[in-house]
């Protein structure tokens, strides 16, 4: 987090924030605050994931795929059917990019077209260089004008030799899909497995949403606005990196522009380290006086919850340092493949390596490590059995299976 400059910025004294209270506050911001029991249903699912901003995708599937463990760790009550309606019946919400591919509220494609805009350039960019140019804004033209005659497509419904680039693997065709769909031309209508089918946007994004303009002024001022309302307190490069939607100079510009509406802060950091300064909405200063305490039961977090997106802010307030070793060869390896981070109350007080193998038909549990000053009680062990078991039911595996001694296994080196 990038250090303030008195002169420049002509900063008053700065509140200092507990390290309790910003974890706590960035906890709740993330919804993570809220009973996770009660009723949710699909009106409840798309306020979630608007209070979110975004719910990341990813294919991978150990226990389940990452947006539906993130849902599922804010509501038990969350069901699978209930989104696959609310982005293919009811359009509520649409697949494209933040930082990475994400769910996000149709209500925000407004915004989104300045991304769209902006991908244009890049990718034409980025893929001239794997595909001959002219050949593919051929593919584009052609591809766009199927879906258009045709509906709904996916890549398979194109015939065509794939290029010998080794680059994905990917034939024109299923280029030409990504580039409309990451440029907002086309949407993702459907998923059969996994696979995307693909539609003109216009027919996918509720017609309120998919002609409403919004000009970059207000965009910019909507993207910062709304950071900083799910981070709770957030330094500038937080605020532009939160979307991925802009640049640094737009969040200085916003934040000169808006200082009478801010809070400068400075937020401890977990062990006595060095607060990190940052600002907050000055409609959000009063909750500081009133910020909710999370349930004091066991949640395990998918890898990819938008609460250790950023790894530097999860050490700064929770003490954990996390990565994910998919890309880690197995020898080099301190944890596994895909180890989840344990979340009790408002600490992270561990992590666990499990995978649902529904061949097996079995939550498969091998190894659970504390963080350091947390004590390996009964209670824990109790409660994150509980959570397992919950866990098991929404993956929908039949039994859990623990490996000999896999409760506060000792920490590699």
């Amino acid at each position: 987090m990038e250090q303030f400059h008195p002169k420049r910025d002509k900063l008053p004294m700065l509140r200092t924030i507990s390290n309790a209270d910003a974890r706590r506050l960035f906890i709740s911001k993330q919804g993570l605050c809220r009973d996770p029991g009660r009723m949710l249903g699909k009106d409840g699912l798309v306020e979630a994931i608007t209070h979110l901003g975004y719910v990341q995708v990813d294919s991978i599937q150990v226990v389940e795929r990452a947006h539906h463990h993130i849902l599922f760790s804010r509501s038990q009550t969350y069901r699978k059917r209930h989104l696959a309606a609310l982005i293919e019946k009811d359009r509520l919400l649409f697949e494209n990019w933040t930082h990475d591919a994400s769910i996000i509220p149709s209500a925000f494609f407004p915004y989104w077209r300045h991304r769209f805009e902006k991908q244009k350039e890049r990718l034409r960019e980025r893929w001239k260089g794997h595909f001959e140019q002219e050949n593919f804004e051929r593919d584009i033209d052609a591809v766009r004008e199927h879906v258009a005659l045709n509906g709904p497509a996916m890549a398979r419904d194109f015939e065509g030799d794939k290029p010998n680039t080794g680059w994905w693997d990917w034939h024109p065709a299923k280029a030409a899909l990504e580039y409309l769909w990451q440029t907002g031309e086309l949407c993702i209508a459907r998923r059969e497995g996994f696979q995307k089918v693909y539609d003109l946007s216009e027919r996918v994004i509720p017609p309120a949403s998919f002609e409403r303009r919004v000009d970059r002024a207000e965009f910019v001022d909507w993207a910062c606005r709304a950071a900083l309302q799910r981070l709770g307190i957030a330094s500038r490069g937080e605020i532009a990196a939160f979307w991925d939607l802009l640049s640094a100079a737009e969040v200085e510009s916003w934040i000169d522009a808006n200082r009478s509406e801010l809070v400068p802060v400075k937020a401890e950091a977990v062990g006595g380290g060095r607060p990190a300064p940052g600002y907050m909405l000055a409609e959000h200063e009063p909750m500081l006086d009133d910020i909710p305490e999370p349930p004091g039961r066991v949640r395990i977090l998918s890898p990819f919850d938008p609460l250790l997106r950023n790894r530097n802010r999860t050490e700064r307030l929770f003490g954990f340092f996390y990565r994910i070793e998919i890309f880690v060869p197995e020898a080099k390896r301190r944890y596994g493949y895909y180890v989840f981070p344990v979340m009790r109350g408002d600490r992270i007080v561990g992590r666990i390596d499990m995978k649902a193998s529904r061949s097996d038909d079995v939550l498969a549990v091998r190894a659970f490590w504390k963080e350091p000053g947390v004590r390996a009680s009964n209670a824990l062990r109790t409660d994150i059995e509980a959570e397992l078991e919950r866990l098991r039911r929404f993956s929908g595996v039949g039994k859990t299976s623990f490996e000999a001694d896999w409760f506060c296994c000792a920490h590699p080196d």
